[in-house]
């Protein structure tokens, strides 16, 4: 559930492959206050540029009335803007706002509206549209979050962030409600706060550096790339304290990349100078690379097996004794390790208390961490989990509508700040979740860390991957029980294979310019203090030396029954992370006080579960005196000693009583005095010592003979490298002739497609089940289709053919026959296609579906229909020239096309005259509406009119005709003209 780094969980899938797939997609979300952030933001674009990508705006709008911030912005912005409709294109340069009461996703650069599911108030747009642009826009995606209350968009954010897009949040003092862009700023991931005026300034700015092409390979050599990324991997390390050496470079220099660009900073040189002068940048990167894509129960597959197989199979095998422990490998802000939690304390029979259930969750992430101990929440992780789970595990925090974690679920988890690739790691576990994350890694750490899971875990623990990891090699340290979610149980035969120590499993420590906790030097020992250590070991004492902190400096005596480790010199462990069930909370408070007050604390009687038992113990705390190192940090001295029965009987809370002091000085004193009785002892002892260095250097000359034997040895091992070497060097070669033969094959395709939509040819291929293959882009516009429906039924899908439902059964009929079919079918538009089915073949013959084709011949129909209107009106003309009474034809909107010589006669202009003229002319004004409307009735019906009328002449004379007009219909059965038949009318008899 996070992203990058060796200590954090990250989201599944690859990647991001960079903004070349499409220009840049901005996502806009603003509520409360959002309107004059929008017009501020648009009126900022200059008018006589385009900033080469697109806009989507979602803004909390009432679904109860229209939403006129279409019409609003037309106003402020000299580009496109369009209200989301269902299905349409995202194209550049364009603004596109969400419709009120509606969701909105993208898929494949294409905006799709969705029903709202959560009830009103809770309806968490933003984050839904940011979430699906992170995934579609990868690194070409950028979340901008303006004024508005609430926390709708703080999880989307985190998304493009993690997919290597850009965050931008209005400055909270620039909006008039500032919840949203706060709630944002929460999370880390915002890269800049800007007013929304010089918000689209800067992204033309960053969009010129992070999405231009990679310069020429000659540009800059390898050496130099290498050289710059090794300062900045120094700056990394002196100042953070952290080595990401070993991370993919892809992964470190696409985030370096971003970095860059949002500081205008040209070459990868210039930008590691600019690391050495700015410590706050090296903690912007920092951040940048630990990157928490992160939220509840992400990725549904994987929590179902582990609710469904895992967390059972767990409790069955759990002794009533013993708690059941899981580490959270890169928790970010604990979402994973409270979703964890949440499977097992609802799995459990028994009241859940860290005696029962203990779930340690890690990450290098401090402001990461704090925010995971805080354990709240905004209120759109309400998306992720369901009603009943909030209701059993959170409450809703007042005011903000955020939720806070129960304490119940709360105390089950540990937090705390660790390296996975350098600190110890936790030990006997049952379960470990660390998922998505070795694919950042290089190999060398892949494989150091498998182990080091094995290690940590009990015998048949479950170390739990993502998607696209596996444990690789380590095949005789781990078993699949369910691949497909990566699920992996521990083994304990190891084929007679070594196991890695510890220490080799985790990379030495990065030094730091200033570290917080400096460890002790340890100077070398006399044979005196190394005989008063001895003696030491022999007293019924357990004593620690640690920091104010609770960091190990030094163990004494027998610890095991009171801390985890093995008694010895450390400075890798924490005392307050590794005391026993019981011990920590007091020892903790000791530790505190003795720090404060600069006296002893002293607590009796303290009950330690060890091994399944109680046991009373007696702890005291004192700080040492610095006199011996000034400059040294403050030190403690913690002692544990078996109480006796009187001390347990009457336990006593931490106190600085003088008695109390009193109490330890009297042990220290017994101590020294021990010491000095045994005076006599240390020069035995030291008696002792000389003979066994001349033991020693016997056994010196031995190793020196094994060495000439590893010696010739690793010569061997150098010839076999040289060998090794020279295989890979042929594997190299073999790899560049596959990709060549990969970029022909691309480029093959590429060309073919190019050629299918050059030619204007809507084409459609179908498997033998009639299943759409692929398509050219003119085929949609004959029938509805889009990316998704790849692998869809042809028949299943919605045709513009109007009149022609038969494409399933004649395309299957070709199949059957292999005979090709050629019909002309017509579109709801009026475009006339010649649709031509035939067989699919490959180059070895083999039918494998069928070529559907559409070429637009509407112009040659056109053609066919007007020569036939032609040889119809010419028909006419022959019919009409003896005819006795005037015939005129008029298309529908009055022209003539026909007069016939009657008519010249009747009215006086010739045949070239009444070709120019309108019927409207003929018509005296009074009666022109009501004759037109006789016209128009009769074009619109198949039986003709008879009508008495008038008529005009040439010479202004008005004629009482009578009128026989009759339509004209085409072979589509749609009227075309209307011819009449004019003669005088009679005079009515006297």
């Amino acid at each position: 559930m996070k992203r990058t780094k060796a200590s954090a969980s990250s989201r599944a899938g690859p990647e991001p492959s960079g903004a070349a797939a499409g220009f840049p997609i901005v996502g806009i979300g603003a509520s409360a206050g959002g309107l004059a952030a929008f017009e501020a933001f648009f009126a900022a674009i200059p008018s006589d540029s385009l900033p080469g990508m697109a806009f989507v705006l979602v803004q909390h709008l009432s679904p109860d009335h229209p939403s006129v911030l279409p019409d609003i912005l037309r106003r402020c912005t000299h580009l496109p803007v369009a209200e989301a409709t269902d299905g349409l294109v995202v194209a550049v340069n364009t603004v596109y706002v969400i419709p009120p009461g509606r969701g909105l996703e993208i898929r494949h650069g294409t905006l799709h509206l969705l029903e709202p599911i959560a009830a009103r108030g809770h309806r968490l747009s933003i984050d839904g549209f940011f979430r699906s642009l992170a995934l579609d826009r990868e690194d070409a995606s950028v979340g901008i979050v303006l004024s508005g209350t609430g926390s709708d968009g703080a999880q989307g954010v985190l998304a493009i962030k993690g997919a290597g897009g850009l965050v931008l949040a209005q400055s909270p003092q620039s909006t008039e409600f500032d919840g949203m862009p706060r709630a944002a700023l929460g999370t880390g991931a915002v890269d800049q706060t800007l007013a929304p005026g010089a918000m689209p300034a800067f992204l033309q700015a960053f969009a010129a550096k992070a999405y231009r092409p990679a310069p020429p390979t000659g540009e800059r050599s390898p050496e130099a790339v290498s050289g710059a990324m090794h300062r900045v991997f120094a700056q990394l390390r002196l100042k953070t304290g952290h080595d990401f050496s070993h991370y993919k470079p892809t992964t470190v220099q696409r985030r370096v990349q971003r970095r860059m660009a949002v500081h205008q900073i040209e070459t990868l040189e210039a930008y590691a100078s600019y690391l050495q002068q700015s410590a706050d940048e090296v903690q912007a990167l920092f951040r940048d690379l630990l990157i928490g894509v992160t939220q509840f129960f992400r990725d549904p597959e994987a929590f179902r097996v582990l609710e469904d197989t895992v967390v059972p199979m767990l409790l069955a095998r759990r002794l009533p004794h013993r708690p059941l422990r899981a580490w959270v490998a890169g928790c970010s802000s604990g979402e994973e390790a409270y979703s964890i939690a949440m499977l097992m304390l609802e799995r459990l029979d028994e009241p859940a208390t860290p005696q029962v259930l203990q779930v340690f969750a890690t990450d290098i992430d401090s402001r990461a961490i704090a925010l995971a101990r805080a354990g709240t929440y905004p209120a759109s992780i309400s998306a992720d989990i369901t009603p009943e789970r909030l209701a059993r595990h959170f409450t809703a925090e007042a005011g903000d509508g955020g939720w806070r974690v129960r304490k119940q679920l709360r105390d089950l988890l540990v937090f705390s700040e660790h390296d996975l690739t350098r600190d110890p790691p936790f030990s006997k576990l049952d379960l470990i979740s660390c998922r998505n994350l070795l694919i950042y890694l290089d190999g060398t750490l892949q494989k150091r860390l498998i182990p080091l899971f094995h290690y940590a875990l009990r015998p048949g623990g479950i170390l739990l991957l993502g998607t696209s990891e596996s444990i690789g090699e380590f095949n005789h340290l781990f078993e699949a029980v369910d691949r497909r979610a990566k699920v992996y149980r521990r083994l304990e035969d190891y084929l007679d294979k070594p196991r890695a120590a510890l220490s080799q499993m985790l990379l030495p420590a990065a030094p730091t310019e200033t570290p917080e906790h400096p460890p002790m030097p340890l100077p070398k020992t006399t044979l005196r203090e190394r005989a008063e250590r001895a003696i030491l070991r022999e007293l019924p004492i357990a004593a620690a030396l640690v920091n104010v902190q609770g960091d190990i400096f030094y163990l004494h005596g027998r610890t095991g029954q009171y801390l985890e480790p093995a008694p010895g010199e450390a400075g890798i462990s924490n005392i307050l992370a590794m005391a026993r069930d019981g011990l920590r909370r007091d020892l903790s408070l000791a530790l505190t006080q003795a720090a404060a007050v600069h006296r002893t604390a002293v607590v009796r009687g303290v009950r330690v579960k060890t091994n399944g038992h109680h046991t009373s113990v007696n702890l005291a705390v004192s700080a040492l005196d610095a006199d011996t190192d000034p400059a040294g940090p403050q030190l403690y001295l913690v002692l544990l000693e078996a109480a006796q029965p009187q001390d347990a009987e009457t336990p006593a809370a931490a106190g600085t009583a003088p008695d109390a002091e009193a109490g330890i000085d009297t042990r220290l004193a017994a101590l020294a005095e021990s010491l000095r009785i045994s005076e006599e002892k240390v020069q035995a002892l030291h008696e002792e010592l000389e003979s066994s260095i001349e033991e020693l250097k016997s056994s010196n000359e031995e190793m020196q003979s094994v060495n000439e034997e590893l010696q010739s040895t690793n010569e061997e091992l150098e010839t076999s490298k040289e060998e090794l070497q020279s295989v890979n060097e042929e594997l190299s070669t073999v790899n560049a002739e596959l990709e060549n033969k990969v970029a022909d094959l691309s480029r093959a395709n590429d060309d073919m497609n190019n050629l299918l939509a050059g030619t204007g040819i809507a084409t459609v291929f179908v498997d033998h089940g009639l299943r759409i293959l692929r398509f050219t882009p003119g085929a949609s516009e004959i029938i509805n289709l889009i990316a998704g429906d790849i692998g869809r039924p042809v028949g299943h899908l919605a045709s513009n053919l109007d009149g022609y439902d038969q494409l399933v059964a004649d395309t299957q009929s070709v199949l059957d026959s292999l005979i090709p079919k050629t019909l002309e079918v017509r579109t709801r538009d009026g475009r006339w296609y010649a649709m031509r089915i035939q067989p699919y073949r490959t180059i070895a013959n083999v039918i494998e579906g069928a070529v559907i084709t559409f070429v637009d011949i509407s112009e040659s129909v056109r053609t066919r229909q007007a020569l036939r209107k032609v040889n119809e009106v010419l028909r006419l003309a022959v019919v009409v020239r003896d005819a006795f009474d005037a015939v005129t034809v008029h298309d529908l909107d009055g022209r003539t096309l026909a007069w016939n010589p009657a008519a010249a006669t009747l009215y006086g202009w010739s045949e070239a005259e009444a070709l120019a003229l309108n019927v409207r002319d003929r018509i005296p004004p009074e009666r022109r509406a009501e004759a037109l409307e006789e016209l128009r009735r009769a074009a619109e019906s198949d039986l003709t009119l008879a009508r008495p009328t008038q008529r005009l002449t040439k010479d202004g004379r008005t004629l009482e005709v009578l009128v026989k007009a009759t339509a004209l219909q085409g072979d589509d059965g749609r009227v075309y003209a209307t011819a009449t038949t004019e003669r005088i009318r009679p005079a009515a008899p006297t």
